[in-house]
């Protein structure tokens, strides 16, 4: 592969780089296809690979010892995975796997570990993304306690069109109720809700977004707390 242009990459980390930083961690990149359901890090496992992806979206999911589970986190072209590495943490208890299919880079984490002890800078930036992935599951944990599941899927929904393409996502119901921790017909029943408000059109394994701001309105105060502070950290969304 050739030079790698930080004018050309989409993820917002590696673009917000130094360039001393960027021309650095460049070298040691490497361009990978991230289809749906692959695995970017295995729970208490240290990953091989650190990613930074371009397009798709992953999601962070905590799963209990009986197999109970739920998203924690999403991430796309804002972020990078896994936050283990950057806190030099070893490994984490989380699955992390692309929900929606993609690409980026990666890079040996053994490297990234060693860029992060000789470069000050670059360290300053990943942490305040992680700072900024932490506040999100924060909210999260707050929207699954206090939100109805209405309000919990327009703010998901929000939160994957920030890293989406266009206004299509792809995701089946089955794999919403996984990451909404809630039973099927629940998503069914909240989806048709936002279809009636005309915010949204569902058909099988997609969803597509009618009314952005419409969406916003009817998420209230479950939407923007986590992305304010992702912008006062790093800037808005690439």
């Amino acid at each position: 592969m050739g030079e790698i242009r930080q004018t050309a990459v989409r993820n917002n980390l590696l673009r917000l780089m130094a360039l001393d930083s960027f021309s650095t961690i460049a070298k040691h990149l490497e361009f990978h296809e991230l289809p749906r359901g692959f695995e970017l890090s295995e729970p208490h496992e240290e990953a091989e690979y650190a990613y930074f992806p371009e397009t798709g979206i992953a999601s962070i999911v905590a799963r209990s010892p009986q197999g109970q589970h739920a998203e924690i986190g999403i991430f796309g072209r804002d972020g990078m995975t896994p936050a283990a590495v950057v806190l030099d943490a070893g490994s984490d208890p989380f699955s992390i796997f692309m929900q929606v299919q993609g690409d980026g880079y990666r890079i040996p984490t053994v490297v990234l570990k060693q860029l992060l002890e000789q470069d000050d800078e670059l360290k300053n930036l990943l942490g305040r993304y992680v700072q900024a992935l932490s506040v999100q599951s924060a909210f999260t944990s707050l929207s699954n306690a206090v939100h109805h599941i209405d309000e919990r899927l327009a703010r998901w929904i929000l939160m994957c069109h920030d890293r989406a393409e266009g206004d299509e996502i792809s995701l089946t119901h089955e794999f919403l109720s996984i990451m909404l921790a809630v039973r099927r017909p629940s998503v069914t029943t909240a989806l048709h809700v936002l279809e009636g408000r005309k915010l949204i059109y569902s058909e099988r394994g997609m969803i597509i977004v009618r009314d952005r701001q419409a969406l916003e309105q009817f998420a209230s105060d479950a939407y923007g707390e986590c992305e304010r502070e992702y912008a006062r950290l790093l800037g808005p969304y690439t």
